[in-house]
């Protein structure tokens, strides 16, 4: 097998075809005048067995992944890993004419088999063409929490939509969980309603899928701090962390970790065992 990088996703791609102890083929990335991606893999896959590793926070990052895709025409098999499927959340419609982006997106993609990590809406997932299979980066994360050295800790959903994933990541690692409610007022503010949690001089940990604006996350602390708590952290599957996100959160005096699904100066966990696991 030889493993192709994308653009967004080069270190994760390394780690992941040195735990395969497969073959990782170069790859080259630039733009013309006018803006346009050129994308290019150097090694030859004819014949081979192709693994793409790319995420899509970006338009021009889904336009990498098709290109690396096309790019590889003539190999034997193509699987493809999004670790991190970017418009997600477009998944539905609300207003009449709106598009389904994620369903649009989704049917793109020309591949034997996909893998993404704790997709925002498995729902998604019924628009792919190819088989494809969601990936769990709960366990990873919790074991990461247990090497922290916390005192006492919780870990904690900051709505309802995250439960899951908090009940996966404290299971992992034997500790308790709870979840906090949310309303949301607008695309970058929301309140988190009051609620009385046994937090006094325990370490808590918010779990989200993903942290974008830091928003949520700054609103649930203000809330652990109102009960007592001691040390905050933030963890997520995916760092997407628009404009100020990180210094915000920094601000706040929450500490900060993801996995390297979107690589950031704060993957402290890397999902590339999880993929390797999945592939072998």
């Amino acid at each position: 097998m030889k493993v192709v990088a994308g653009r967004r996703s080069a270190v994760l791609a390394s780690r992941v075809a040195e735990t395969l102890r497969a073959e990782l083929a170069l790859s080259e990335f630039r733009h013309f005048p006018d803006g346009e991606l050129y994308t290019r893999v150097l090694d030859d896959v004819v014949g081979e067995d192709v693994l793409i590793i790319q995420s899509t926070p970006t338009d021009t990052d889904f336009i990498c992944l098709l290109q690396l895709i096309d790019a590889c025409e003539g190999a034997r098999r193509i699987s493809v890993v999004i670790p991190y499927f970017g418009y997600a959340r477009q998944d539905r419609r609300f207003e009449k004419g709106e598009a389904i982006t994620a369903r649009a997106l989704a049917r793109t993609i020309d591949a034997d088999e996909i893998f993404t990590i704790n997709i925002h809406n498995e729902r998604v997932m019924q628009y792919f063409t190819p088989p494809v299979k969601n990936l769990d980066a709960g366990a990873l994360i919790g074991g990461y929490i247990k090497g922290l050295n916390l005192q006492d800790p919780l870990v904690l959903a900051p709505d309802g939509g995250a439960k899951a994933l908090a009940e996966g990541v404290a299971s992992s690692g034997r500790m308790e969980w709870d979840w906090l409610r949310k309303n949301r007022i607008d695309a970058d503010k929301v309140v988190i309603e009051e609620k009385s949690l046994d937090v006094s001089g325990r370490d808590v940990i918010i779990v989200d899928d993903i942290i974008s604006s830091g928003g949520t996350i700054i609103e649930a602390a203000k809330v652990l701090r109102q009960n007592g708590a001691g040390r905050i952290y933030a963890g997520c599957v995916h760092g997407v962390f628009v404009r100020n996100a990180l210094l915000r959160l920094n601000r706040a005096k929450i500490s900060v970790f993801s996995t390297d699904t979107i690589e950031s100066i704060v993957s402290s966990v890397s999902v590339a065992g999880l993929i390797g696991d999945a592939l072998l």
